[in-house]
């Protein structure tokens, strides 16, 4: 997946490794991605992984946490 800019302001997006930097890819699509990046995250990560990291998380926001947690109890 091609990552926007936006998404990741500050690194540069070619150079985030999909598997070495799971967490960080996680984090700000579950914060601050949109609907395409969402499904991509939801697709390609396994979901015990997923579980594990939104609910580990100190970045995330309340809200945004709570709607992940709801989203993968559904998977």
């Amino acid at each position: 997946m091609k990552f926007r800019q936006a998404l990741f302001w500050d690194t540069d997006p070619k150079r985030i490794d999909v598997k070495k930097n799971a967490q960080y890819i996680i984090e700000r699509v579950a914060d601050f991605g949109r609907d395409k990046e969402a499904r991509w995250v939801l697709e390609h990560y396994d979901k015990a992984l997923l579980r594990r990291v939104i609910s580990k998380s100190r970045c995330l926001r309340p809200r945004t946490k709570n709607l992940w947690l709801l989203l993968l109890k559904n998977k």
